[in-house]
Parts: structure tokens; sequence; C-alpha cells
């Protein structure tokens, strides 16, 4: 296992201070700001405001601590996740949540802000569970400290985590603590042919089993699951159990998966991602077929391409307990509500918050919520 390892602070001090006086500009010039790392996500959500100006955070990159032993990661948020994930490997070890790329720029602070989590999930955690501290950038200008580097219940814990899926609404992320495990050495992938029925039973059934699975999908008629652990004999003798055949490495398949780089996600078509119990039976809306679903997470989280009205898609996933987020919009589609509408207590906890960090509506405003 690795030493810990220590970055000088000099760096830091420098660009903080370039991006504090940029929000105290923006906040005297009554100017909203477009926050941007990588910028790989920039089809999420609502578009930057004409009026916005960009503060871009690439230049306040570099791994701050880490100590493998510990399991604990901090870094500043323009961090780019392969540099991350390059010294984790180094150590053995990887980020849990296997956050999606979309791009070689992705960073820690775009994976943190957007909290999207890839394959594996629902066995080692979301973003949002593995946030342990961060530092924050607030619309007052002010650099503020929350959590720390340990996994424990201390104050200001819930609200480090608060700012993973916040696109950015609620500051600029400065830096992120995260909790890292050890990395399999040993993953078999087995895909056989199924129905989505089949399919999603089948995946429930695994997670009733002691058997080291970290990943379920169902695509193009094929069932895939991935079984992962330290211990090879473990992997080994869970195969045994698992029909169909053994996917080459070479393919990728799960990379490509978590980076939308299958097929499935190349069409020009409107992608919405659907969230519900896994259990779920495959979903009926009108004029879909098979082929525009994919089910991810063992049929927790599935996506769907569809140009259907909004209000359709959400009124038919609701009645099975779900929510539906249209994750890249069709460019000739009419202006939408991305995101599942809040319920006027979730709105106004949301408004509460926005007006507690960003009191003057400075950072990515309307970028989730035109109230927000």
């Amino acid at each position: 296992m690795g030493q810990k390892m220590n970055t000088l602070s000099s760096y830091d001090n420098c660009n903080v201070q370039q991006l504090q006086d940029q929000v105290l500009r923006a906040l005297n010039e009554q100017m909203p700001l477009n926050i941007v790392g990588g910028n790989s996500k920039h089809f999420l959500g609502q578009a930057a405001q004409e009026k916005s100006h960009i503060l871009d955070t690439r230049s306040h990159r570099g791994i701050i601590e880490y100590d493998p032993r510990e399991l604990v990661l901090t870094a500043r948020t323009g961090t780019p996740l392969n540099e991350i994930e390059a010294a984790l490997a180094d150590n053995g070890q990887m980020l849990p949540f296997e956050p999606p790329h979309f791009s070689g720029e992705a960073t820690l602070g775009g994976a943190i802000a957007c909290g999207l989590s890839g394959p594996r999930r629902p066995y080692a955690g979301a973003a949002r569970d593995l946030v342990l501290g961060c530092k924050l950038l607030d619309g007052r200008g002010e650099i503020l400290r929350f959590g720390g580097q340990v996994m424990k219940n201390v104050a200001g814990y819930d609200i480090s985590r608060l700012m993973a899926g916040a696109y950015g609404t609620l500051g600029v992320l400065l830096e992120i603590s995260i909790k890292v495990l050890p990395r399999p050495t040993t993953s078999i992938t087995h895909c056989h042919a199924s129905t989505p029925e089949e399919a999603i039973r089948f995946m429930s059934s695994l997670l009733r089993r002691a058997l080291p699975v970290d990943a379920l999908c169902y695509y193009k008629g094929q069932c895939y699951v991935r079984l992962s652990s330290g211990s090879e004999q473990a992997v080994l003798s869970a195969s045994k159990e698992i029909p169909g055949d053994v996917l080459s490495d070479k393919s990728h398949f799960w990379q490509r998966l978590r980076d939308h780089q299958l097929s499935f996600f190349q069409s020009d078509t409107s992608l919405w991602r659907i969230t519900c119990k896994p259990a779920t039976a495959p979903i009926k809306i009108k004029d879909t077929k098979e082929s525009d679903w994919l089910l991810d997470w063992g049929g927790a989280q599935r996506w769907l391409v569809s140009n259907m009205e909004p209000n359709s898609i959400r009124t038919a996933i609701s009645n099975t307990g779900g929510y539906a987020t249209c994750f890249r919009r069709n460019n000739n589609s009419e202006p939408i509500d991305l995101f599942q509408p809040l319920s006027q207590p979730m709105l106004a906890l949301h408004q509460r918050l926005k007006a507690s960090f960003d009191p003057q509506k400075i950072f990515n405003p309307g970028r989730m919520y035109s109230t927000l």
C-alpha cells in the first residue's frame, strides 16, 4: 500500500483568491455565473443564461491529501477524474461510485456537483454517500468548510452530501474529501438472452443471494451480470452459478455503459432517466417499444429514448412510484421542465436552501428549476 500523499497549498491559495474575487465582482455587478469544470456534462440541465459569465475551476486542481491506509482522498474540484483514478489505481483502490466521465475532461467537482453514479452504485454507494467533507465558496463570497475526513456523524456532514446533485446552484465547490475502497482484483461478466420480465426477476433474485455481484444490466435482449471481488476464488465459484457466456474484457461493456458510449445512447431522440424500485415490472408507455429501454442498477435506473410529451412520460412513471428526469433533450423539442417537478413543500425547502447559500442567485440560476 502506498504512502500518504500531500501537495503544496500556495497554488491552492492563489486560485481560491481568484475565484473568490470573481464571485465578489459578480455580486457587485449582479452578474450570474455559470460554473464550469471540464464541461463534460454541459448538456445536463437547462442552458446557462445568456448574460452569465463563466467561472472556470479547471486551474484549481491537484490531490491535496491521500492516505491509502485511511481510505480517504481530498482533492481540489478541478482535478480530472482520470488523474484521481490513476493515483488510486496505483494503490489498488478506486472511487466506489464509478462516476461517469462522458469525456476525458471530466473533473471531481463536476462528478459530485451532478451527483451521477455508474453501474456499481447500488452495491458500493452513490456519489453523495461517499462525500465526507467539502470546502465551498458561497454566494456571499465566503469560504465555508463542512464535514471532515472520516465517515462519522459530525456537524455539517449532511451539508457536504447536500452538494452532491445540486448542480452548482448552492456554491462553488473548492475541495472534496471522499471515501475510496479497495479495487477488485478479479472481475467476470456473464451475459445471456432474456426478456425484460425475465431479466428483472433474475436480477432481483441475485440481490437476495450472497454473491459478489457489483453490476446488473439489461440491454438489447441480453442480461449482463458483473461479478467482482478481491478473491479470485470467490468470483470463480460464483461464476458457476450464473448462466450465459463470459464476456471478453476487451469489450469494455461497463465502461461504455457508464460513459454512455453504447449505441443506445447515440440517438438524437430525447433521453430520459427513470429511477424506480428494482423489481418494478417493465413500464408500459404508449408508443414505446422494448428497444427504447435500457435497465441499469439491477432495474433501479432505467433509460428511455422517447420524444413523447413529458407529462405523459412522467404520469406513467409516477404510477409506478418512480421519477423521471429528461437527461438529454432533443434539440428540436420545446422547452420543458427537465427535472422532476417539485411538490410545494419540497420547492419551499429548495428555495430556503438557495436563499441561505446563494441569496442573490448568482450561481447557475435556472439550471435545475426556474425559481432557483
